[in-house]
């Protein structure tokens, strides 16, 4: 046996029953979930200040959805995702938050409603849920999470592995270069995408322009969750 595969073999997997705590987190949070009603996700930056504009305008979006009706989500931490819960409070909607143990986020921030506080020990299960329960996705600036994020909501309704949902980026001066990009290189130099992807997300610079765009997408598409 060669090395490699002899400390590979040495080492003791605790994976089979991984499984059943994947299992208890994807039971928990569809129980908890499906009750909310129709939701819209807000993503961005755990590290943007309460002074950054983008704060502000992560605060109205919210307050627009929550009196419309929406639920709000978020990742339950600091930054933008404070700012989308604080929103959804101050106009009395459903605040919920879906919290991850992470560096730059130790602990949960106060708008989260107690009741839609949800903790999870696994990114995955917690994408799904992101993904499963959103009427519409909001992507605020951030960092490496909120791309993962973004792409991921971009790749699920590209490959109709969700139903069509409002993708929309929030800060024009933040978004241009990665949507020339895209169009530039991923469609229009390699030909990686299609002409149909790039109709897939919307850029905005105002809480309107978000709140109108996925208002108006909903006067023609029912509110379902997407699998």
């Amino acid at each position: 046996m060669n090395k490699i595969r002899k400390d590979w073999t040495d080492i003791k997997s605790n994976d089979s029953w991984a499984i059943f705590k994947i299992m208890s987190e994807f039971v928990e949070a569809y129980e908890r979930m499906s009750k909310i009603g129709p939701c819209v996700t807000i993503f961005g930056s755990a590290r943007t200040k309460p002074e950054n504009p983008y704060y502000q305008i992560a605060v109205e979006i919210a307050e627009k959805l929550a009196y419309a009706g929406y639920g709000v989500i978020t990742g339950g931490g600091p930054g933008i995702m404070e700012a989308g819960n604080k929103g959804a409070r101050n106009n009395g909607g459903k605040s919920v938050g879906l919290n991850i143990d992470l560096p730059f986020e130790q602990s949960h921030n106060p708008y989260i409603d107690q009741e839609h506080n949800l903790e999870f020990d696994y990114f995955f299960v917690r994408k799904v849920i992101f993904v499963k329960y959103s009427q519409a996705f909001v992507i605020m600036p951030g960092g490496f999470g909120t791309m993962d994020e973004l792409f991921e909501a971009l790749t699920l309704v590209q490959t109709r592995k969700i139903n069509h949902r409002p993708i929309i980026l929030v800060g024009k001066s933040y978004w241009t270069g990665l949507v020339q990009w895209i169009e530039e290189q991923m469609l229009g130099e390699e030909h990686n995408i299609s002409q149909e992807d790039v109709s897939l997300y919307h850029m905005v610079d105002t809480a309107q322009e978000a709140f109108d765009y996925i208002d108006k997408f909903y006067e023609s598409h029912d509110l379902t969750p997407n699998f």
